[in-house]
């Protein structure tokens, strides 16, 4: 980043990851001396015009802007997703080459990864088959912003790369039941359940198994890629295979972190999604051998405090 004046826009930044990258920048030291962050959320900028680059002028970018939902609105809505992330991806890539930023860091999503595949999965298996039909407009989307990623490096030898963030937890979520991802929703309807004195019902069988990974974790490794890292192919920002655990455990790591004591049901006429994702960490290790992961017993407690002190302003 060594390129006179550092200005790094964050697309997205009111969000889960923007707020986490905010407070790692902001709280802990990581801004650097001469470094400009500027953090944008969508009442602040259209992404398909180029008055936010006029106006902010950037050398860096981490683009975590996207439409995103949960499993069962992407179910239903799969082309507005695809066309949705589409728009908003192209038009960020090609800006900032237009505009000559020096490097893009976009945020993926593990969804990405072909349904049908072997595990763990790692960074060269992206395009090695279709993705879950659940939520296949968003998927396909995302992964183009690696295709472009490519194409940029070979015609431009533009630095722009991606990583990819197992499941995030942490405040700032989208705790919405309906739309939310699995574990703030689970949050939000956990406590709503102790609220109202009735049982909890949950999604799906509860066996599905995901790598949880805390947001202020992410938001340290995206300001490492950003400055470290070189590749043009992504890389995966999760904790190890060792650590993933099902629907089940989080749901009942969510009810003591709660304090919820009612009885517990899963409805299994609903779907699971993808039953397993799992991700190999192995090329983050071999850069980061060092870096600490928040446990994810730890993660739940530390969001599920947030949301209870934050109750009247987090997205519900």
């Amino acid at each position: 980043m060594d390129v006179g004046p550092v200005r790094v826009l964050v697309t997205g930044g009111s969000g889960l990851l923007g707020k986490a990258i905010e407070h790692v920048v902001m709280n802990e030291g990581l801004k650097r001396e001469g470094e400009e962050w500027i953090f944008l959320s969508s009442k602040d900028a259209d992404l398909q015009t180029r008055d936010v680059f006029e106006k902010y002028r950037p050398t860096h970018v981490i683009h975590l802007a996207a439409k995103v939902g949960g499993l069962f609105q992407h179910m239903k809505e799969n082309l507005h997703f695809l066309r949705d992330n589409l728009r908003i991806n192209d038009n960020l890539l090609q800006t900032a080459h237009e505009m000559d930023v020096v490097k893009v860091v976009s945020c993926l999503s593990s969804c990405i990864f072909p349904d049908k595949t072997t595990y763990p999965i790692d960074e060269t298996m992206i395009h090695n088959g279709p993705p879950h039909d659940s939520n296949f407009g968003y998927s396909y989307a995302k992964r183009m912003i690696d295709v472009q990623n490519r194409g940029y490096f070979q015609q431009h030898g533009r630095h722009y790369t991606a990583a990819i963030p197992t499941n995030v937890v942490g405040p700032y979520d989208n705790f919405n039941i309906e739309n939310g991802h699995v574990l703030s929703a689970l949050i939000n309807r956990t406590h709503k359940a102790k609220v109202e004195g009735t049982s909890l019902t949950v999604c799906g069988t509860g066996a599905a198994r995901r790598q949880f990974i805390y947001s202020l974790d992410v938001g340290r490794l995206l300001v490492w890629v950003l400055r470290e890292y070189e590749e043009i192919e992504p890389i995966i920002l999760s904790v190890g295979e060792e650590d993933e655990i099902s629907i089940k455990d989080a749901v009942e790591m969510i009810a003591e972190a709660l304090d919820f004591k009612g009885e517990i049901k899963y409805d299994t006429s609903l779907s699971d999604g993808q039953l397993r994702k799992t991700a190999s960490n192995a090329k983050l290790r071999r850069y980061r051998p060092d870096f600490n992961f928040t446990p994810v017993k730890e993660a739940i407690k530390l969001t599920c405090d947030w949301f209870l002190a934050n109750y009247d302003i987090a997205r519900k």
